[in-house]
């Protein structure tokens, strides 16, 4: 953890022992009373933690808070619901890569079983993004769905930006060529790739459909490395 997150409601209580991030307070930053740590609100400020007191069941924390943050990068993911590992690493460095949205469809070539899995039924889905988020020294978590068909993603999407799907066989030009206006939404079919009626649909709705070079990349890889190549178009790097 570069960062250590909070959520308002548990500033007013102290820190149980067997939360992982008193373990890591203790045990990797080797923290004393007294001492400070990077500390963020979610969706909130960056500050100062400080380690007032150490109990045998908890630690007391005090916090000192800086300015806002600034607003996330004005870049939205559309995935095909992928197999859970997948999804887990997508959720995750989306985060860290500062995305403001990540919306997990029901594709046609979706395995409907993913959509059952505890990723998404226990939570976990949520403490992956505070996971990139404390990676990347950030507070800010990206709107996250999950299941929602396709079109009805399509409708709510705002109508100003780019609008790109990657697609490693209709596509006739590569990302890199493309000189995306913010917001830019970014579309990635499931891992078995999109269907005809999917392709149809996207077009309808103004998505350009782009490539990222000849390889095959796994979903994970190919959502990192598109939304590297429009960070650096936006001039977010």
């Amino acid at each position: 953890m570069n960062l250590i997150l909070f959520d308002p409601a548990e500033l007013a209580t102290p820190l149980r022992r067997s939360d992982p991030r008193a373990r890591h307070l203790l045990e990797v930053l080797r923290r004393a009373a007294g001492d400070t740590f990077d500390a963020g609100l979610v969706n909130g400020p960056r500050g100062k933690g400080t380690l007032v007191q150490i109990g045998p069941e908890a630690l007391t924390l005090a916090f000192t808070w800086g300015a806002a943050p600034p607003p996330p990068d004005p870049i939205t993911l559309l995935v095909g619901l992928p197999r859970p590992q997948t999804a887990r690493d997508i959720l995750r460095e989306g985060t860290a890569l500062g995305v403001a949205a990540l919306h997990f469809f029901a594709a046609e070539k979706s395995e409907p079983g993913y959509a059952r899995s505890t990723l998404w039924s226990a939570g976990e889905w949520r403490r992956l993004l505070l996971a990139g988020a404390e990676q990347a020294f950030d507070t800010r978590l990206p709107e996250v769905t999950h299941g929602r068909p396709l079109g009805e993603i399509l409708a709510a999407l705002s109508p100003a930006g780019a609008r790109l799907a990657l697609d490693n066989y209709e596509s006739p030009q590569a990302l890199s060529a493309v000189r995306a206006t913010p917001p830019v939404v970014l579309a990635f079919g499931p891992e078995r790739g999109w269907s005809a009626a999917e392709r149809v649909q996207l077009r309808a709705a103004g998505f350009i459909l782009v490539h990222l070079g000849a390889r095959v990349l796994r979903t994970e890889t190919a959502v990192i490395a598109a939304t590297a190549v429009i960070r650096a178009q936006l001039g977010l790097l």
